[in-house]
């Protein structure tokens, strides 16, 4: 039987084949952010999602750090299609 978590993980994933389909399909260099922004808040979810899954606490810290450096490079992205160096 499948586990809830493994099944929440699989849509999880569905949804980021569909916001890479969205980066790369992205009008404009904004949409393109905001996918690769979603991507990344996905990609946090599914490591909380596996740590409960697995049971193992070490995702939880991973997904943090990865959560802190997509952030960060959000910023830096923004302020470099604003023109702002």
């Amino acid at each position: 039987m499948i586990d809830i978590w493994f099944l929440t993980a699989l849509i999880l994933m569905i949804w980021i084949a569909l916001s890479i389909i969205r980066v790369a399909a992205g009008p404009t260099a904004a949409d393109r952010v905001v996918g690769l922004d979603t991507i990344n808040t996905i990609v946090v979810a599914l490591m909380i999602i596996l740590s409960v899954a697995y049971n193992q606490l070490i995702y939880v810290d991973i997904a943090i750090v990865y959560a802190l450096l997509s952030f960060v490079s959000t910023l830096y992205i923004a302020k470099y299609l604003e023109g702002g160096f």
